[in-house]
């Protein structure tokens, strides 16, 4: 047998199951990872007393300046993250909401991941003195570059170990420095050939960058949109694609002339 319900009855009985369902979904653990600006770090100064570049068999040279690159900090692949807390990092400039798999894409335990992004971090500065040493002509045979960064993973300091390497080496190729003096920051992988990748969370390396000092940011240009999303002010964006296109922009920077921007 069946009774015909009034309409505000139908919509009532209906709404029972739908707030249920938002009252699981607000207690239960959701596939994100949430994402805030990041410690950066000075590649020509020195972490925690131990020079971040090391080299041998070549003259350096005193450097003035800061060459920073940039990190984010993320919740672990096995946090909850709820709804609410979704939501309050929605309403915010400071913070991100990423699905878990585009920041933590190989899964596994926490120790599996730190052990991947170390040894992705260890390629990256290989890639990085290759880079280096090819742009200025060096034979790897005749010099030893040895690279120190605790407790950061991952590729994405590639671009400015190279060139912290060019400008203890080189500078700006005249006598001057590479950074003009400037707090430079920014991101982006390397290979060995000197092409510069995309890495992801740039909006708020930015933030940590303007927090730290910085005037400039180096972006991979792929990424030009994303960093100018949540711009600081008083930064300025720099696309880069290749190390040669990176110093030709800080020379650039340094004498007055044009530079790219996003």
């Amino acid at each position: 047998m069946l009774t015909r319900l009034s309409r505000p009855r139908a919509l009532a009985l209906c709404a029972v199951p739908v707030l249920a369902l938002f009252g699981v979904a607000a207690f239960a653990p959701l596939p994100f990872t949430l994402a805030q600006p990041g410690t950066t770090a000075n590649v020509l100064g020195e972490d925690h007393g131990t020079p971040v570049i090391s080299i041998k068999g070549a003259p350096t040279r005193p450097t003035k300046g800061e060459l920073r690159m940039t990190t984010i900090v993320a919740t672990g692949p096995t946090a909850d993250v709820g709804v609410g807390d979704v939501i309050d990092s929605w309403f915010r400039t400071d913070r991100a909401v990423l699905p878990r798999d585009s920041v933590y894409p190989t899964g596994g335990s926490e120790k599996e991941i730190e052990k991947h992004n170390l040894e992705d971090m260890k390629k990256s500065q290989n890639s990085a003195v290759s880079a280096a040493l090819n742009y200025l002509g060096k034979a790897p045979a005749s010099v030893d570059v040895s690279l120190h960064l605790a407790d950061v993973g991952g590729p994405s300091a590639g671009l400015f170990f190279a060139l912290g390497i060019v400008d203890k080496l080189d500078g700006d190729g005249s006598g001057g420095d590479l950074t003009g003096g400037r707090t430079i920051a920014g991101t982006g992988t390397i290979r060995a050939n000197g092409e510069v990748g995309a890495v992801g969370g740039v909006s708020l390396k930015t933030q940590a960058a303007r927090r730290d000092g910085a005037t400039v940011f180096l972006v991979p240009k792929d990424e030009c949109r994303a960093a100018g999303a949540e711009l600081p002010k008083g930064l300025q964006l720099i696309p880069v694609t290749t190390l040669k296109g990176a110093v030709s922009s800080l020379r650039a920077l340094e004498r007055g002339q044009k530079v790219p921007s996003c």
